[in-house]
């Protein structure tokens, strides 16, 4: 696998857990909310594989778990051994994916090489290629939905609300196609210098809006939280 970046510790990205964030570079998405352009574009210096199994060794008394994102990891060849390396350091470990690699998902699972995974909803499938800027194949987005949901592994389900991409219509649509899913997280956009279309060009939703949102579905789901 090609790693592009490292975030030493998170204590949001692992739910109740400390973990570290290793992120592949590469991206089949083009999303404009984007805030990990460099990684889309596949920029930077690597991460070797060496580097982050030493490290997991000579911190991995501080960390309950490693964090697998991105970029897309399941683009990557070699995701299978080194999943499998890395549960073998006894470390939990969480991946991160946009759905569009459903096949590699139901294996990583099968094979009990993964303990949670968050999978990016970008939108109604109806407008995913609109906010993705990509051609999207949707039946292998609702495959890998299902294979999520049907497993025996912590998951969520999340949404990045951007004004210029969503309207409340959209999330609730979402929200009633994945109704009584584990976990569904809204996280409004922040902006930033490093976003993929540009700074000062995208809004996150009003704090009224979020609010209404949140009255209307916060039931459908085990755990729902806004992560403002």
């Amino acid at each position: 696998m090609i790693f592009k970046g490292h975030q030493k510790s998170s204590f949001i990205d692992y739910p109740d857990k400390i973990s570290t964030v290793f992120f592949t570079g590469g991206c089949n998405f083009k999303c404009p909310y984007c805030h990990n352009s460099s990684l889309v574009r596949n920029e930077g210096g690597i991460v070797s594989e060496k580097y982050i199994f030493n490290y997991l060794e000579s911190k991995g008394k501080f960390l309950d778990g490693v964090c697998i994102s991105g970029g897309e990891p399941t683009l990557q060849k070699g995701i299978f051994d080194f999943f499998r390396k890395l549960k073998e350091t006894g470390f939990l470990v969480k991946l991160d994916t946009n759905g569009t690699r459903p096949l590699v998902i139901k294996k990583l699972i099968s094979e009990g090489l993964v303990d949670y995974i968050a999978m990016d909803i970008k939108s109604p499938f109806e407008k995913y290629s609109y906010v993705t800027n990509t051609d999207v194949d949707i039946k292998e987005i609702k495959s890998s939905i299902s294979i999520i949901r049907n497993s025996n592994i912590n998951y969520e389900f999340r949404t990045t609300l951007c004004r210029e991409l969503l309207t409340k219509d959209d999330v609730i649509s979402i929200a009633e196609y994945l109704k009584g899913s584990n976990a569904y997280y809204l996280q409004n956009f922040k902006d930033g210098e490093t976003i993929l279309v540009g700074e000062n060009k995208l809004n996150p939703f009003k704090e009224e809006v979020l609010n209404n949102i949140e009255r209307e579905i916060k039931d459908y789901f085990k755990i729902f939280k806004i992560r403002r």
